[in-house]
């Protein structure tokens, strides 16, 4: 068994190894990289000297924002310069002549809490959140939640990683945190 890696533990019928995360401040890992775009992220995309095209745009489900003039634009898994750059390509070529464009993300997908908690469900995003944020933003534990483990499923350039984390772990835009029902 590697180190780090707890005992496998079992999640719907799929035996599953777990990564276990020491107590401690946990960093986003650095092999996530930039901010990949994903559903349900809100861009803020400013065209200069053209309001109709400077609004918010919504990822949606195929991964794709719906500009005027240009169509669809594929955002899933991009960074917002690689969107930025392929607006101001399409605009160019027919409709603005050298458009200045700026993509930023006006909101972040949303993230989930599940399990123990008094108000489960889907909530916007705060940056620097922790699990522990998170329980908070979904009214608290219930009577039975355990507070010693969390387990934070999170989508990784198409891969599902699934961790069991502390409360002091840092979440990403679209992670669902599970919290357990106490052992008694």
């Amino acid at each position: 068994m590697m180190p780090g890696w707890g005992p496998p533990a079992v999640y719907a019928a799929a035996p599953i190894a777990v990564p276990v995360l020491p107590p401690g401040p946990h960093a986003v890992p650095d092999f996530l990289g930039p901010y990949l775009l994903d559903t349900g992220d809100k861009l803020r995309v400013f065209v200069y000297g053209q309001p109709n095209l400077s609004r918010i745009y919504t990822v949606d489900q195929i991964g794709n924002i719906a500009v005027p003039l240009i169509g669809q634009v594929h955002a899933r898994a991009r960074t917002t310069v690689d969107v930025e750059r392929t607006i101001r390509a399409k605009l160019g070529t027919e409709f603005v002549k050298d458009p200045q464009v700026t993509v930023d993300v006006a909101q972040n997908r949303p993230f989930f809490i599940l399990g123990e908690i008094r108000l489960p469900g889907q909530y916007p995003y705060v940056s620097g959140m922790t699990v522990e944020t998170a329980v908070a933003i979904g009214g608290g534990y219930t009577e039975r939640a355990s507070q010693r483990c969390y387990r934070v499923t999170r989508r990784v350039n198409g891969v599902v990683d699934v961790m069991e984390v502390p409360s002091d772990y840092t979440l990403l835009p679209g992670d669902t945190v599970y919290v357990y029902e106490r052992i008694l």
